[in-house]
């Protein structure tokens, strides 16, 4: 399949959802923000522990995670979370200590390098999280905003093409 039928796939879909405009932008932005964090096995599970008890639109926020993280975005998504993790706790996972560590391991062993291997591992989750973090704020309220106005157009088009119909008969 391709790119530009996958996204129309995904287009017709999001645009078929029903709700109130307020519940499927808010399920949308919800699922952009943690789509933009670098936790992606768990990202259907945060996504539907953040959208079910605030009650917007699970669907939106899962279609919305697929967009913003998928095969074509992970490299790019990554590298700004790290950059930009880097940036607010700078040191922490720069690319030397990266390479001094696999070097180390290399030399000693992996069962000798398990503590350097600890301290890198909770660096690097520090740096990633705090890169995702600052790139899902805007991420997400760009989306609630866009979003809602899109389903906003959507509703009052479909009002519209109603009241045609009733005046018809």
């Amino acid at each position: 399949m391709s790119i530009k039928r996958t996204a129309r796939f995904y287009f017709i879909r999001f645009k078929r959802l029903q709700g109130s405009p307020r519940s499927l932008a808010l399920g949308a932005a919800i699922g952009t923000a943690v789509g933009a964090t670098p936790t992606l096995p768990l990202h259907n599970i945060l996504i539907l522990g953040l959208t079910l008890p605030l009650r917007v639109n699970p669907i939106a926020g899962i279609l919305a995670a697929n967009v913003v993280s998928n095969p074509l975005t992970f490299v790019p998504q990554y590298y700004a979370a790290w950059k930009i993790g880097d940036f607010f706790l700078p040191g922490r996972l720069s690319w030397e200590k990266i390479l001094a560590t696999l070097d180390m391991i290399k030399r000693e062993g992996i069962l000798d390098s398990l503590d350097v291997l600890r301290a890198l591992g909770l660096d690097a989750l520090l740096v990633m999280m705090a890169g995702g973090l600052v790139l899902a704020l805007p991420s997400g309220l760009l989306t609630y905003v866009l979003v809602f106005r899109f389903f906003a157009a959507v509703r009052e088009k479909r009002r519209q093409k109603h009241l045609l119909n009733r005046m018809d008969r």
